[in-house]
């Protein structure tokens, strides 16, 4: 697969609580160059990497991030607030707790209270497959679809573990037409970056691929 394609792909990468706006500014250098399909930062960046982008390349973030145990309320006005600073993108965790519990109609109307929250914008939500049962990501799949959001997403990258292919394969078998697939955690080379769109990713997570090309000198 031509790296340009995988790149424009990849969501740009840099969540680390020590992340400092100088490595905001270089992850944003990197994204416009390499052409990836935005970057993924931590919202107390959004209005400065807005600003800083100027139009050039998408701004996402996350909300409800990484345990994804806030209200409601709480991750609905995280989203009116980073899509008022300038997102474009919101990845939001869903409450595992409420998974476990089988409270899936609580799970759905958050979603959908985030979602409006976006305003148009595009949501991604996270599932943390690491940590559901198959059964638990199946019903994910039919909540996501149901609540409309645009794409179901693996993993923080936070937990125990990232995305697997197995993972994205069931997503691509459950999620309605309109819902995408992204991958996060774990993708290390070029090989799983390939692998993964070819079972049906949309999407990747990650901060290693630009890393990769830029060692490499691939472009």
């Amino acid at each position: 697969m031509d790296v340009k394609e995988i790149l424009s792909r990849c969501d740009h990468t840099q969540l680390s609580p020590t992340a400092t706006w100088e490595d905001i500014r270089a992850l944003i250098d990197d994204g416009i160059r390499y052409g990836t399909a935005s970057v993924c930062i931590p919202p107390c960046f959004v209005s400065e990497a807005k600003y800083y982008a100027g139009g050039r390349l998408p701004i996402c973030t996350v909300i409800g991030f990484p345990n994804g145990y806030n209200t409601k309320e709480t991750k609905a006005y995280e989203a009116m607030a980073a899509v008022t600073a300038g997102a474009d993108e919101i990845d939001m965790v869903i409450n595992l707790g409420d998974v476990k519990a089988k409270r899936f109609e609580k799970i759905l109307d958050e979603i959908v209270a985030v979602k409006a929250a976006c305003m148009g914008r595009i949501l991604k939500v996270i599932i943390e497959t690491c940590l559901l049962s198959d059964e638990e990501k199946v019903i994910m799949c039919q909540i996501v679809t149901e609540a409309k959001a645009d794409f179901i997403k693996t993993s923080t990258g936070f937990s125990k573990g990232g995305a697997t292919r197995e993972d994205v394969a069931l997503f691509k078998r459950h999620v309605g037409p309109n819902v995408k697939i992204k991958a996060a955690g774990g993708i290390a080379t070029l090989k799983d970056a390939e692998d993964f769109i070819a079972l049906g990713a949309d999407r990747l997570g990650t901060s290693r691929i630009v890393k990769i090309v830029k060692e490499e000198h691939l472009l």
